[in-house]
This record gives structure tokens, sequence and C-alpha cells, in this order.
């Protein structure tokens, strides 16, 4: 039995009963002339009564405008980036008219007479397989399969330490020459004991160069360089302030492209850890922007805090159930702290480090349960889900600096006041109230010596209470918006900090 190769078209029906013989590419090569040569024919794109044929080339390294490809991702990840319209950074493509990856066409006009197998004689059918070609909105069908270890890919993967400076940072008036020198105002209390903290009275500085609310501010945890002050805002960006001696922004890292949610100063002063709703963290160094560490996490970061002891450790928490912990120098995930929760709203680490404490949004019908709950660091193990009972989430939460306790801000517009030794029990006998929180991440702070406790208010207004009698000592009014932190310097005495969400930052005494 004798039978021919037809060269069919895309409107007939075809009836496949055998198996196909998959062209041999040498033999395409070397007998071309040979009219028992096997071709694949198809209509191509775009052109009437013609057909083509292509070749399965070797991937060449070329910059012309040819048909060869540089791609550095995997088959899967090149699948997903099919469309034009969002090629891989990764991958480099050079395009001629209907050519694709690794893929030459040659047209030539369809023959009179039709090919004949010169083997066996089996009939042989079409094989047709979909052009790699980007149509613009078309994407091809990826498998549910190949779809889902996409997904659950670690994102060790997008985890680089860059050597060049991505972050863009703007220097402010004299940025460069005033950000490591020593203030003249605080050399004066280096060498001696913090004194006795007195409520702040006057305005010093008013800084408004954000243009979106401002989510944390931080003081320079480095006594000689604590002249300045780090903020984040929702506008994208992270500032550094001198906010003793003259008020003006020093630098400005543009290293997010959502909100920065977090930022905190590691323990030397040289760097900046920010987190934001990109789901991006960042290590950037204060001198030169440069980012040291740069990581793309699987959720919003709301949360971030160093290791006390080791410096080179971080936790950050957000959108997720999951609490991470990270290592700086291997860029990888150490631990992860898994809770039946949907947020993380603050991280606080008890003395030595040992442990920690988490503040998320589960609050159940009558009461908060899981709403504080302790972690074992080394271990990732629960200790305690059972320490604050009331139907309550804690926006933010501080340690006392010198006495084994802690405090909670509530949305019950109070603040609770609970031991930091096991089993975490909470103080009845004192609860700090008269401020509002009104669903407001509002942050509360201790004074250096822990004789004051300092809070803002979803009013505008800065509280301040004893630590003792929980009675308020003095209401200042700060801000027209919600002040959403106040902080004490760390050296000078009465200098208080304080912000809003309206984007302004004022400096108290």
């Amino acid at each position: 039995m004798s039978s021919s190769l037809v060269a069919y078209d895309d409107s007939d029906s075809e009836t496949e009963t055998e198996k196909a013989e998959v062209p041999n590419t040498s033999s395409r090569q070397t007998n071309r002339p040979s009219s028992s040569v096997n071709r694949v024919q198809y209509s191509a794109p775009g052109s009437l009564g013609t057909k083509s044929t292509y070749e399965m080339q070797p991937t060449e390294n070329t910059d012309s405008s040819g048909t060869s490809t540089v791609c550095e991702d995997p088959p899967e990840h090149y699948a997903q980036n099919n469309n034009t319209d969002s090629i891989s950074p990764h991958c480099r493509r050079a395009y001629s008219g209907h050519t694709a990856l690794c893929m030459s066409y040659k047209n030539y006009e369809q023959t009179s007479s039709s090919s004949t197998n010169s083997g066996n004689g089996i009939s042989q059918k079409r094989i047709h397989k979909d052009s790699t070609t980007a149509i613009k909105g078309i994407r091809p069908y990826i498998p549910k399969r190949l779809r889902q270890e996409n997904s659950s890919m670690p994102e060790k993967k997008e985890s680089v330490q860059r050597d060049s400076s991505d972050c863009d940072v703007k220097l402010g008036i004299s940025g460069e020459q005033t950000s490591r020198k020593i203030s003249e105002l605080i050399k004066p209390y280096l060498g001696s004991k913090y004194k006795l903290t007195e409520v702040p009275k006057s305005l010093i500085f008013y800084m408004s160069k954000h243009s979106g609310p401002v989510n944390e501010i931080q003081w320079c945890p480095v006594r000689e360089q604590s002249h300045m002050l780090l903020s984040a805002s929702m506008d994208k960006t992270v500032k550094v302030w001198d906010a003793v001696d003259t008020g003006w922004c020093l630098k400005t890292y543009s290293c997010h492209s959502c909100a920065v949610r977090a930022a905190r100063w590691s323990s030397c002063g040289r760097r900046i850890l920010s987190g934001g709703f990109d789901s991006m963290l960042h290590l950037t160094d204060v001198e030169t922007g440069k980012q040291i560490f740069s990581s793309k996490n699987e959720f919003r970061i709301s949360a971030l805090k160093f290791h006390p002891t080791e410096s080179n450790i971080f936790i950050c928490g957000g959108f997720s159930p999951e609490v991470k912990a990270w290592d700086i120098r291997t860029s990888k995930v150490l631990r992860v702290y898994k809770a039946a929760v949907q947020q993380t709203l603050d991280i606080l680490f008890l003395p030595e480090g040992r442990e920690f404490l988490t503040s998320t949004d589960a609050v159940s019908r009558d009461s908060a349960d899981r709403t504080i709950i302790a972690w074992d660091f080394q271990s990732s193990a629960k200790i305690s889900n059972q320490i604050f009972h009331e139907r309550y989430t804690c926006p933010s939460l501080t340690l006392h600096p010198k006495e084994s306790m802690f405090v909670a801000q509530t949305n019950g517009n109070y603040m609770a006041l609970f031991s930091a030794q096991r089993p975490y029990r909470i103080n009845k006998k004192k609860r700090y109230e008269g401020h509002k929180v009104e669903g407001f991440a509002v942050g509360c702070e201790f004074s250096p010596d822990g004789t004051l406790l300092v809070t803002g208010s979803s009013d505008g207004k800065v509280f301040f209470y004893n630590y003792h009698t929980a009675r308020i000592i003095r209401t200042l009014s700060a801000h027209k918006e919600a002040c959403v932190s106040a902080i004490f310097h760390p050296v000078l005495p009465s200098l208080l900090a304080t912000c809003d969400w309206a984007g302004e930052i004022k400096i108290w005494q």
C-alpha cells in the first residue's frame, strides 16, 4: 500500500489514525533535493496560499535583529511572560517579522505534487506546534500544575545582594556633611547618665517634606549620631532628618514602589531596613544609598524589628499568618512562625531576644484569643496565646526600659500593662486611658528613664501618663490630624518627636 504526504489546510478535517514520525533535522539538511525528505507544512500566519516550514536551530548569542535569542529564565517563566507587553527583564529577545525563540521560518510556494514517503509508506499526519510568537492580547494556556509549581517556587530566587545603587537618593541641605557629625547639643550629654524626663512644652522644628501620612519615626540608636531622625511614609519614601540642630531633611530614599509601612535603624546606625506594601525588603546604606540586602517577600509588610543581640537578624510580619526571621548575611529565611491569624500588627522582642511577642488582628466573638502571641525565637514554638483576653486588637507594643514589663496599645482607647515574664500576666490595677485610637496604628513609648509613658491620639493630641500612677500628667495639642507616633530622644532629656497622618513631623522640648 502506498500513500503520500499531503499538505493539509486548516479548513479541512483530518482523520489521523497512525503515529507521526518527527522529521529528522540532519536528513533535512543533507538530502533537501531528494523527494523522500520529510517536511512539516502548515499555513504561515498572515499569508494566503503559502506554506511554511521551520527548522529547529541551536541558540546563538547574537546582537543582530536575527532570529536568535538569549534567555536566562526557565521555560515555565518564559511561558508566563509570553506577552510582548510584559517581557521578562532577564530575557533578551530579537524579533524579525514572525520569528520566535530559537526558531526560523522559511516561506516557499506550494508544490504542485505532494512528496511521497520513501520508507514504510505509512501516511504521516500533520505535526503542528503552536508558534511562540507573542500576539498582543493573547496568552498561551498554562496547565494548572505548572501554575501551582510556579506560584509555590521559593522566594529565595528573588533575593539578591546588590553591589550597585538601585535606590534613588536625594540629598537635602548639606546632607552629606551633617549626616555623620556629632551635634554640639548632644556632646555634653554623652559622658553622663540620662537625667529626669520632663514634659515638653514648646515647638522647636516643624518638618513637612512628606506628601503622605507618616507611619513611623525613630531616633538613631547610636548616641553620637542621635541627632538623626528616621521617618517612613505612605508617599513611598524614607527620609533622614537632622532633628536636633537644623530640622533639615538630610536624605530621601525612594526604594519602594508603594507605601513604606515600617523602617528601622540598624544597631550600628549605618543602615536602614525598610518594608512596605510592595512586599519588598530593602537594607540601604545610609551614606551611599546602595542596596546591601533586597528581597521580594510573599506578603505586604507592616512590622519590622531587628534582633536585640544579633544585628544581622531581623523579623518581619504583615498581611499573612506567617512571621519570618531573616539573616542578612545569607539573604535567606531562618525560621517561619505560623499562627492562625490574618495580619501581624506589631512585633516586640523581650530582653535578651530569646522570646518575642506579636500582636495580631485575631478577635473572636467574646475575647481577643491570639491577639498577643509569645514565641520562642530559636524553636519557632508558641509559648502562649492566652495573654490578652479582651475583645480589642493591639496596634503597637512597647517594652519598659528598666523593669520587666511591657505595654500594649489597644483599640479600646486604653493601654494595658503586662509582665514580660511567663505567663505574661496583665496588671488589672493599672490602665492608661484617656486618649483615642479609633482604628489608627497609634504608637506608644516609654521615656528613657521609665517614668513617663507617652502616646499619640486620633484627635491629634499627645498624652503623657505617669507610669506608676497611670494618671495623665499633661496633654499636648500637637497636630490637627491623627498623631500616630511620639518618641523621646535617647540622649537629650525632654526632647520629643511626633508625627501625624497629614505627613507632618514636629520636634518638641
